[in-house]
């Protein structure tokens, strides 16, 4: 405390805050590096089995020949009744329609919720349900199998489950691969390392998106550990009959020895590979090293407010650096944000069918356009909201932004903690803007500012998740995918209980224009 309270300490503080500018670069600097590290396989984990159940010896896998997906589930039933007697557990096999819609209603009725659809009484249930696996096949021939994790908001099985996968392909010898992506051992090259990078980028933003990329997704909400396995049937010349694979037996017969859910290995983790994975306590310094900036910036606007201004040669204080805001300064941007943001997340829906009634369009881009509308109009709304209370001194602009700083902080930290994904890549946009707005220079600040603002970021994000797939889009296309990932994001919140759109509307949207309003405080 005597370090603030004294004026010549106080002074020699000011100095050295009046550069935070290197070590914010070097702090921004840092946190992309250290995120991008990750990817390299040393500074990884090799994955292994934590749960003790499911480490014994690999079983023998009799799984008899036989059609798909009801066929399959009956033969497997017969053989399971008629010469296994080491079955411990209920074994239930679902076949759904509708895709996601089908098998989040039928969670609903086993489950006896009922918070986002109707659903018919089932007519019998097998107890809790301890584990799930997906499978999705298009054809009754594969190349390889790939591995799916990401569920709804983020959420990610035990990473025993993963585990326990790839030991079973890498004992039938089955291609096995995650995001698409086959492994990798030049790990020590360029091209090894570009691979892992673009893998892990894509884990990221799958889960980024908040959306359930498979059944398996649904799963996790009711705290069932659950993976979505994918056939891919490509080119390669490996074929291998997918019912010859002893694959989901196996596994079962692993789940089938747990006395317990699973929980000895880890819930939040990335991963660049198969066999080698992320943890949580080696990815958020990353994040920690973009959270220190705001904390930095947020100490230095605090002494700045905390310190007299300078005198003049006369003798006399300019009165604008004099005059201390009102509470209506602050306050008045914040309730005018936030309730923009109350409209970006009711208008869209309230108007869908206004706006098919009138207009020539289709329910889902009326809800598309009317989501822009308001946003764009909300850019219009703020900036001059400080005339309302007739305050806007220069130290107005200062104690609004000190706010919206501990304000993106404190956001920031719990979306990190809920979705890392999400949160670090709104780190990488709002992070900069936080630390370097200010009223001085409106027009070059406005175009950084537009640039990183949360619909922009969307927009980079859907063309750079396009490179990462290796399938690149044109402008046009990229455009209208764009406004399909909007409609997804409004439809998985509607259906499913996505956090993503009420996240962005609610918070991150009121929060940014904070920021556009500190840019037009003059």
């Amino acid at each position: 405390m005597g370090l603030l309270s004294d004026p010549n300490r106080r002074r020699a503080l000011i100095s050295l805050l009046t550069r935070l500018n290197t070590p914010i670069v070097v702090c921004y600097m840092a946190g992309v590096a250290w995120f991008m590290g990750l990817a390299f396989e040393p500074f990884t984990l090799r994955t292994y089995m934590s749960e003790n159940a499911m480490g014994s010896t690999m079983v023998e896998e009799r799984f008899p020949a036989g059609e798909r997906a009801l066929a399959t589930g009956r033969e497997f039933a017969a053989h399971k009744k008629r010469a296994q007697i080491f079955w411990a557990k209920d074994i239930i096999f679902l076949v759904n329609e509708h895709d996601l819609i089908g098998m989040q209603a039928w969670l609903e009725g086993y489950h006896h919720t009922n918070t986002t659809m109707d659903w018919s009484p089932l007519q019998g249930r097998g107890g809790s349900i301890q584990a799930a696996l997906s499978l999705e096949l298009s054809s009754d021939v594969v190349t390889s199998l790939d591995l799916v994790l990401e569920g709804l908001n983020g959420q990610l099985p035990n990473l025993d489950l993963a585990n326990l996968f790839y030991a079973f392909c890498q004992k039938i010898g089955v291609l096995c691969t995650i995001q698409g992506k086959l492994q990798r051992n030049d790990w020590d090259s360029v091209s090894g390392y570009s691979h892992a990078v673009k893998t892990m980028m894509l884990m990221v933003m799958k889960q980024a998106s908040g959306r359930p990329w498979g059944d398996h997704g649904l799963f996790l909400r009711y705290h069932i550990e659950a993976a979505t396995i994918k056939g891919v049937n490509s080119f390669r010349q490996y074929k291998t009959d997918t019912t010859t694979i002893g694959l989901l037996e196996g596994m079962y017969r692993k789940l089938n020895n747990l006395l317990e859910r699973l929980h000895q290995s880890y819930f939040f983790y990335l991963m660049p590979s198969l066999s080698h994975f992320v943890s949580i306590g080696y990815y958020m310094p990353a994040f920690g090293l973009l959270a220190v900036i705001l904390l930095l910036r947020a100490l230095d606007l605090w002494v700045q407010l905390s310190t007299p201004p300078p005198r003049t040669e006369d003798g006399v204080v300019d009165i604008e650096q004099q005059s201390s805001p009102g509470v209506l300064s602050v306050l008045t941007p914040l309730v005018i944000s936030h309730l923009t943001g109350v409209a970006l997340y009711t208008l869209p829906i309230r108007f869908q069918e206004m706006a098919g009634e009138h207009f020539p369009v289709s329910e889902t881009e009326a809800v598309v356009l009317t989501a822009i509308a308001v946003y764009t109009a909300g850019l219009a709304l703020p900036h001059n909201t400080h005339f309302l209370s007739g305050e806007g001194t220069e130290q107005g602009w200062r104690v609004l932004k000190l706010v919206a700083v501990l304000y993106l902080a404190v956001l920031l930290g719990c979306t990190a903690l809920i979705n890392f994904s999400l949160g670090f890549i709104l780190a990488l946009t709002l992070v900069p803007v936080a630390a370097f707005v200010t009223p001085h220079i409106p027009v070059l600040s406005a175009f950084i500012l537009v640039v990183l603002s949360p619909a922009c970021t969307l927009l980079f994000s859907v063309f750079f998740f396009q490179e990462l797939q290796e399938m690149p889009i044109s402008f046009l296309e990229g455009w209208l995918l764009y406004l399909s990932v909007i409609s997804q994001g409004i439809l998985d919140h509607s259906l499913y209980g996505s956090l993503v759109y009420p996240l962005i509307a609610l918070l991150v949207y009121p929060c940014w224009l904070l920021f556009w309003n500190i840019l037009f405080w003059k």
